[in-house]
């Protein structure tokens, strides 16, 4: 892209405000219900996000990261625990987590080091007022688990519509493809000795568990993968024994 343009326009915000993502809330919604206490709308709402942690993820972490699942809850605990409606609060923790303090901080970064100029004409002061004043079911219809319903209607008015994907595409890399053709290899190359595992930031005995097992589940492929990242990141910036123009081969 960089060699396009310099300036890079994003839907950022849009799934956020106007409830984009689809394959999570009919599984919270009816997984939960009105008389549901705080903790158990946050454990609900994180098993909506099963892609994004195994089931013993207890035992990935080394001793120096004291990980604990009440710890996470804790952080939670503001989005749920007030009068909104369930939808709402699942909105509330999409944003104040996922957006702000995920992707929008990764992708400032991004922008920073490749000099682009990033517009996001969804995500400012005014949508973001608008879309906490919209009702619930201006957003997300449950009966055909579709949502972002004003935008999709805008689209309509102005014939647009034939421009976008009817169903949201979501993360869309075979993860399990690319660990068989080479992310194995490559994490077994980086982790012979992993700086993560010296430090005690990655438990080995859980890498050793996992990392033989053929038909490994996508949960774990995706886990190992984000390990990599991170042990790459660490060698980068914290360690400084690899460089930016590095290659990630064997």
């Amino acid at each position: 892209m960089k060699t396009l343009t310099n300036v890079f326009f994003s839907g950022d915000g849009g799934d956020e405000l106007f409830a984009g993502y689809t394959f999570r809330y009919k599984k919270f919604l009816e997984t939960t219900n009105k008389d549901s206490d705080v903790n158990e709308k946050i454990i609900a709402y994180l098993n909506c996000h099963e892609r994004d942690w195994v089931p013993d993820q207890e035992l990935v972490f080394g001793v120096e990261n004291n990980f604990d699942w009440n710890e996470i809850y804790k952080i939670f605990v503001p989005y749920f625990n007030n009068s909104s409606s369930r939808l709402t609060q699942v909105f509330l923790a999409d944003h104040n987590g996922k957006l702000i303090h995920n992707m929008q901080p990764l992708y400032e970064l991004i922008h920073k080091y490749f000099s682009i100029r990033n517009i996001t004409p969804i995500y400012n002061k005014e949508l973001l007022r608008y879309s906490c004043q919209l009702p619930d079911n201006q957003k997300y219809d449950y009966s055909s688990n579709s949502g972002k319903t004003i935008l999709v209607n805008l689209l309509q008015k102005f014939n647009m519509k034939s421009f976008v994907s009817p169903k949201k595409q979501g993360f869309s890399v075979n993860t399990i493809n690319l660990w068989n053709s080479y992310g194995k290899e490559i994490f077994l190359h980086f982790f012979d000795k992993s700086r993560l595992v010296e430090d005690k930031i990655i438990n080995p005995n859980w890498i050793d568990k996992h990392i033989s097992k053929n038909n490994l589940d996508v949960r774990y492929v995706n886990k190992f993968l984000g390990i990599l990242a991170l042990e790459i990141w660490y060698r980068l910036l914290i360690t400084r024994e690899m460089n930016e123009n590095e290659k990630l081969q064997l």
